[in-house]
């Protein structure tokens, strides 16, 4: 919270109420909700209101001076311990903090189980004292034997008024509505750092406020620098494919007065399948330049199975709920599930495409690629969690003829009459991205002949030849998959 804040925001007023019943009835409480939701403003207040005793992180930091460093519970026990003598209400921030260190922190710490044991101790002092004990954070160590309230997620009231304490009178020409719907998971620190920095902004509106969210804190994981730039309108011979995507799942990410008139929400589960080649992760291109801070992407650098997988997977859901509306793109995900042994993985897709998680995760559209659905396990895209099915189809004989005109348009070849339609005509059964391949194929055919001093035949000698090659090789890998597929492993489907 920003300290020029005096009043309590409409998401911290039920947990207020709540712990200051659980003060007056002198019980244990603990507080707890998301980094930057002002636990500690608000621990702050009751403990002016109820003239108790606040302990922070700085007070246990000055009891461990002049003591061993493992001592940490010893002097976080006697720090809360003394408290509770003073005949007032005591209030315990950064607790979670502690925890971390001592409980579930990583490495072989070696006084694991000791801090539990001091909080039932102090739990048996604060009885005896018939006094308020009240922890920011600590729900681990406590169960059921305390009263728990929550800060809830923030709403568009909350931010109206923490902008409201910083912008004043600038914030009226803001439409907060709007600025939640874009970026409902901002915290406190978040917008007052925004409002801060905006506050001497001249014309400052809701699109420029919107503007530097974006810059600032809603991040997508891909670097588009390093993305080769697609347009949805480029991919050929797909277009019911791309009406769709623009239709269901970017006309609500985009079109906010829409979105809001008619509660609007992209879809939350979307499998494009297809053939290699056929543009499947050129969607997830396009998506990712049109989409910005809204996309995130996992792929193949996200070895499934892997120490790390499950911690970049659950961090990228975090972040894509964090950016919510959003879209987390999962190219190639038949390969991880092909071993059939993933059931950690099917399991926690279940959960988020289910929207179990919370209210965030239903506003995250998962959109997965493969190319053999046969690898995807049967629940995991039944009705209901898939809503939406597009198949990237091999492009028809005018596809083919728009994309080797472009391909080609550059270097000047196929622009006699009918020369495209005779090249398109010799790539029947080609994808888009085997198209890619023939026009570069054919243009180093050209170039050898060039350099040697020779003279070139007609350009498209050069097409069939690297079309024979192309074809040659395509069946030289199919026979090579054949004769590999009684070595892989079984394939067992997932329930």
């Amino acid at each position: 919270m920003h300290p020029e804040s005096s009043s309590l925001l409409p998401s911290q007023e039920l947990a207020c109420a709540g712990l200051s019943r659980v003060v007056a009835e002198r019980q244990m409480g603990i507080l707890s909700g998301a980094a930057g939701s002002g636990k500690s403003f608000l621990l702050n207040r009751l403990c002016q209101a109820h003239q108790g005793v606040l302990l922070r992180s700085g007070e246990l930091v000055e009891a461990l001076k002049g003591r061993h460093p493992l001592a940490i519970e010893e002097s976080f026990h006697q720090l809360v311990a003394d408290a509770l003598t003073h005949g007032r209400p005591v209030f315990v921030d950064d607790v979670d903090h502690l925890v971390s260190l001592t409980c579930s922190g990583c490495g072989p710490y070696p006084r694991r189980e000791l801090l539990p044991i001091m909080v039932e101790d102090l739990l048996r002092r604060r009885e005896n004292a018939n006094q308020a004990l009240i922890f920011c954070g600590g729900t681990s160590l406590l169960g059921d034997q305390a009263f728990t309230l929550s800060i809830d997620d923030f709403t568009a009231a909350d931010y109206q008024q923490l902008c409201g304490d910083v912008l004043g009178a600038t914030a009226t020409a803001l439409d907060f509505e709007k600025i939640f719907r874009f970026a409902p998971g901002l915290n406190a620190h978040q917008l007052n750092s925004a409002c801060l920095w905006l506050r001497g902004a001249r014309g400052l509106d809701t699109d420029s406020f919107i503007e530097y969210l974006k810059s600032q804190f809603l991040h997508s994981n891909v670097a588009l620098a390093e993305v080769q730039p697609v347009r949805l309108a480029d991919l050929q011979g797909v277009a019911d494919v791309v009406r769709a995507l623009e239709d269901l799942i970017i006309l609500p990410l985009e079109n906010d007065a829409l979105a809001k008139q008619l509660d609007l929400h992209p879809k939350r589960g979307v499998l494009l399948s297809g053939p290699p080649g056929t543009g499947k992760t050129s969607v997830g291109r396009a998506l990712a330049h049109r989409l910005k801070s809204k996309f995130f992407l996992a792929d193949g650098t996200m070895i499934c199975g892997t120490d790390r997988f499950y911690g970049e997977l659950h961090w990228l859901f975090q972040q894509a709920k964090h950016n919510a509306p959003s879209i987390l793109f999962i190219d190639d995900s038949d390969v991880m599930f092909e071993s059939g042994k993933e059931l950690a993985l099917y399991r926690y897709l279940l959960t988020m495409l289910d929207g179990l998680e919370s209210a965030s995760a239903g506003r995250v559209c998962v959109m997965m690629t493969a190319m053999d659905i046969g690898h995807l396990p049967p629940a995991l895209i039944r009705s209901g969690r898939i809503e939406l099915w597009l198949e990237m189809r091999l492009p028809d004989a005018p596809a083919r003829e728009a994309i080797l005109r472009k391909l080609c348009a550059k270097a000047g070849l196929l622009q006699g009459p009918g020369e495209t339609e005779q090249a398109a005509a010799l790539t029947e059964g080609f994808s888009g991205a085997d198209l890619k391949r023939l026009a570069e194929d054919a243009k180093i055919l050209l170039a050898t002949v060039l350099a040697a001093g020779r003279s070139s035949r007609p350009v498209l000698r050069y097409f069939a030849e690297a079309t024979e090659a192309i074809r040659a090789y395509r069946e030289r890998y199919t026979a090579a998959v054949r004769s590999a597929q009684p070595l892989a492993p079984s394939t067992g489907a997932c329930c």
